[in-house]
């Protein structure tokens, strides 16, 4: 028997409404379901254990957890964090891990001998755009995606997705009811509810960021330690990337910081509205580009953002196999290299600051500190003035 004639077929699995609801509907129709679960750090094992749970309760043939912290770090956040830009200025690519999980899943595929891939992606969003992509650029694979199909006949979706588990005697958690959650290690999203009808999301909305009334009241103080831009040390201590970024998560998100409401053009031309959190990603990023804007020259600094906005296009848009991608990965390397030293964070709650910098490599004048003292003399700042505002001036002579 082929890969295409097996009646096997692996599903992406979180143990949410979607993946939950594509379990019987495969069943019913004739698959064999293998869940797969890439644990890409945003659940504990409390939560882990209940996906397990979920899928032997619906009746997958095998379930398979794969621990997908290592892989989301070295494949998305230390490129990410040297772009060190969010998709229109703000989102910080939290879905990135949807390529990690069709690594696994396609892995899972291949050791059963199927080449049938299901998803939870609805017809409306990016994630099918993310998926389908990824697994077009890896092989030969057949994609069934129940949520859209079922799209085609009910408008609303979600109740209907409901009331089928339930009708098979299923229960439905009831935040899943209200939202769509997606957590990982780079954060959380939220989306459904008042958050779809652009109101104000309400108390349930929340995730690991603490609100106002519970930060504490002592400033939180981190240190982080940078090579070639890869943050290698928390507060003195080594630990692998994933690590600190859960670390991160952990502290920061007491203090409120890295939560917003975000708006923005999705890949397929619909308004996307999620209530996200990132707050070690937050820190992160914030320590990260003190570090830079105080080594890297001032043409580095201007033209980074440029190749950092296609960068995070690609990913946002499904093109995390495209050639493009990887060479801009070469540019974003290759000006790391002086990006080492450390960088000391700073919250109170709500925002986070880089207070303290401290690198070998900062660009300082041995005899000029900017506003206060110069190793040149009048006529030179003069002469320099002159010469580089020729152009304006001289239109404002003529033009007068």
């Amino acid at each position: 028997m082929t890969a295409s004639d097996s009646k096997d077929i692996v599903l992406a699995f979180s143990g949410g409404l979607d993946t939950s609801f594509c379990v019987p509907y495969l069943q019913e129709r004739g698959w064999k379901v293998h869940t797969v679960f890439a644990d890409t750090g945003g659940v504990d094992a409390e939560e882990r254990a209940t996906i397990e749970a979920r899928a032997a309760e619906l009746g997958v043939a095998s379930h398979l957890t794969i621990d997908g912290g290592p892989a989301i770090w070295e494949g998305f956040v230390k490129p990410f964090v040297w772009a060190g830009e969010g998709y229109q200025s703000q989102y910080p690519l939290l879905v990135s891990d949807r390529y990690l999980i069709v690594d696994a899943a396609l892995a899972r595929a291949n050791d059963l001998g199927t080449n049938a891939i299901a998803h939870g992606c609805t017809g409306m969003g990016n994630d099918q755009v993310r998926f389908d992509l990824a697994v077009k650029a890896s092989g030969d694979y057949r994609i069934v995606a129940p949520i859209r199909e079922i799209q085609k006949e009910h408008t609303q979706t979600r109740a209907y997705e409901q009331a089928y588990l339930e009708e098979r005697g299923f229960s439905v958690r009831a935040k899943q009811k209200a939202y769509t959650i997606n957590e990982n290690l780079l954060g959380l999203t939220m989306s459904g509810g008042e958050i779809d009808k652009w109101e104000a999301p309400g108390a349930g909305a929340r995730g690991w960021c603490a609100p106002r009334a519970e930060w504490p009241a002592q400033t939180l103080r981190a240190t982080l330690r940078f090579v070639q831009g890869e943050a290698v040390a928390l507060d003195g201590t080594e630990m692998p990337g994933a690590q600190i970024l859960t670390e991160l998560n952990r502290s920061f998100a007491r203090y409120g910081v890295g939560r917003g409401l975000y708006t923005g053009d999705t890949t397929i031309g619909l308004k996307g509205r999620i209530v996200y959190e990132a707050p070690g990603l937050a820190a992160l990023l914030t320590a990260h580009r003190a570090l830079e804007e105080a080594v890297l020259t001032k043409q580095q600094n201007r033209f980074k953002p440029e190749v950092a906005r296609k960068w995070v296009e690609l990913v946002y848009e499904g093109f995390f196999h495209d050639p493009l991608k990887t060479d801009l990965e070469a540019f974003l390397a290759s000006s790391q290299q002086t990006v080492n030293g450390e960088v000391v964070l700073e919250t109170n709650g709500g925002r986070v600051d880089a207070v303290e910098v401290r690198s070998p490599h900062i660009l300082n004048a041995k005899g000029a500190t900017y506003a206060q003292s110069a190793d040149w003399g009048v006529e030179e700042a003069e002469g320099f003035i002159k010469l580089f505002g020729m152009s304006s001036t001289l239109w404002a002579e003529v033009n007068r």
